[in-house]
Parts: C-alpha cells; sequence; structure tokens
C-alpha cells in the first residue's frame, strides 16, 4: 500500500462519518451546515501553512477550480436531493469515483484506459448500488426526475475537480483552505437566500466543529495530498469504500445489526479495489 493509498484511505474514512454526524445535525439546514463546516475546515490550513496567509493565494484560475469542485458539488447535490428521491439521488452521486478512472486518460496526459481498471470501477459501484440500496431496502422504481440529472452533475463535478487539480499550475495542499473558506462563504449565502434561519445548540456546534475537522476539512486535505502523490484512477477506486463504510458506521452508531447486503457490498468493493490495483500492474 502506496502512501497515496493511505492518505486517500484517511480522507474515505472521514466522509464515512460524514452520514452518522447528519444523522446527528438532521436538523440543521444542509447549506448552513455545509457552510459552517467548510469555514471551520478552512482553518487547519492555518498551522499546515504555519500561519503565513500568503500561503492561501493563488491564482484566479486554480481558486475557480477550488471553489468549483467544493462549492459546485455541494450546490448540485443538494438542489438534486431537493427535487428527486434521495435514495436514487444517493446513487447516482456515487458515480463519481467511476468518472475519475473514466475521465483520467482524457484529461490527464499519459494515462491510457485499461481494461481491468473500467471492469474493476463497473464492479465498485454495483457494489456501492448493493450497499445503499440494501440500506433502505428499497427499488429504483420510478419515473425519472430533473433532479437525477443535477445529481450526475455533481458526481461529474467532484470527479473531473479531482483530476483537473493537476492540471493547474502547482500549489501546496494548505491552499485547500482557500477553496473551503470561499466555498462556505457561498454556501451560507446560499442558505440566507434560500433556507429558514435556525438557533443552534451548544451541541450542535460541537458537532459542527467536528464536521469541519473531518468530512468537511481534513478530508479535503488529505484527499488533494492523495491526488498530489499517487494514481487518480487508483485513487478512485478505493473511494469506493465510502459509502460502504458510510453505511456501517451508520448501523453501528443506531445499534442497526449488519446486514447481508452490506457484506455483499464490502466483498465487491473490495474485490474492484483489488483487481485494480493488479490492473494497474
Amino acid at each position: 500500500m502506496t502512501n497515496a493509498d493511505l492518505l486517500a484511505l484517511g480522507a474515505i474514512l472521514m466522509w464515512a462519518s460524514l452520514a452518522a454526524l447528519g444523522v446527528s445535525l438532521a436538523h440543521v439546514p444542509p447549506f448552513l451546515l455545509t457552510g459552517l463546516g467548510l469555514l471551520v475546515g478552512s482553518a487547519l490550513a492555518l498551522p499546515l501553512s504555519r500561519f503565513r496567509l500568503r500561503a492561501w493565494a493563488l491564482p484566479w484560475r486554480t481558486l475557480a477550480l477550488g471553489v468549483y469542485g467544493l462549492f459546485g458539488f455541494h450546490l448540485l447535490l443538494f438542489i438534486a436531493l431537493r427535487t428527486a428521491p434521495a435514495l436514487q439521488t444517493n446513487l447516482i452521486n456515487y458515480l463519481w469515483p467511476l468518472g475519475m478512472v473514466v475521465l483520467a486518460p482524457l484529461l490527464l496526459p499519459g494515462l491510457r484506459w485499461r481494461a481491468g481498471q473500467l471492469g474493476a470501477a463497473l464492479l465498485g459501484f454495483a457494489g456501492a448500488a448493493v450497499v445503499i440500496l440494501g440500506r433502505s431496502g428499497a427499488s429504483l422504481a420510478g419515473g425519472w426526475h430533473a433532479g437525477y440529472g443535477l445529481a450526475l452533475g455533481s458526481a461529474l463535478v467532484w470527479s473531473s475537480y479531482s483530476l483537473l487539480t493537476r492540471r493547474v499550475p502547482a500549489f501546496p495542499t494548505s491552499a485547500v483552505g482557500s477553496f473551503a473558506a470561499v466555498s462556505g462563504l457561498l454556501a451560507l449565502a446560499c442558505h440566507a437566500l434560500w433556507e429558514p434561519a435556525v438557533s443552534l445548540s451548544a451541541r450542535d456546534l460541537l458537532l459542527i466543529a467536528a464536521l469541519g475537522l473531518g468530512p468537511l476539512g481534513g478530508a479535503f486535505f488529505l484527499w488533494d495530498a492523495a491526488l498530489k502523490a499517487g494514481d487518480p484512477r487508483r485513487i478512485g477506486l478505493l473511494a469506493f469504500l465510502t459509502p460502504l463504510l458510510s453505511t456501517a458506521v451508520v448501523l453501528v452508531v443506531t445499534g442497526q445489526a449488519l446486514t447481508a447486503s452490506l457484506a455483499l457490498g464490502a466483498v465487491m468493493i473490495v474485490g474492484a479495489a483489488f483487481w485494480g490495483s493488479r490492473a494497474a500492474g
């Protein structure tokens, strides 16, 4: 296992806690929650940059790419969840690891498609589908919703952002704090425009701080470091662990029993990661 794998797994483990924290903060409007979480997360850049604020200064195109990724992803996903069934929306959104594998040769010079990696990515997505569908016992029956297109857009935004960070001039991982800060302010603007005002308890603030230090903060820094150090196709395959671990954490926190669908999905996703790593040589 490479250093990039470990960094990516660190981000994935943090993202796995997002659903459990979201259950505890379900009463907080999503844009408010995201905005505050991203602003807390952006503060992690201070020690990373040795408290030198000039390390946050970036060319405008690099900053635009970061805001496109962090804010664009959440904006499209939240609107999709408001306009389409959550189960199908969540499943479509988890096309983003597959998107990383498929788009990598198109967006990054020097990479090419390998049949084994594409097959592994499809197997990984199938495993994610088993986990997500099995969690609710629901099916994908139902008609088309415009929100599905937005969910697909959110998946494409995150996969393309993850790849395109290697096409802009090199920037330190601490500069991700700039992406998070601007995206957090934009999310709070969306809250002011579209969501009702709410009051937050001390417990809410503590959980939001945990959200910012973990899945809406630290995870983005680890993800950026992983992408700088490793093969994005391999990292994309590892990302299928996110819905698996997230579902497992929710079941443990809520005291529910682990299910056969979770076990099957685990076998498929781990198998996909192993297959993909072997296909990469």
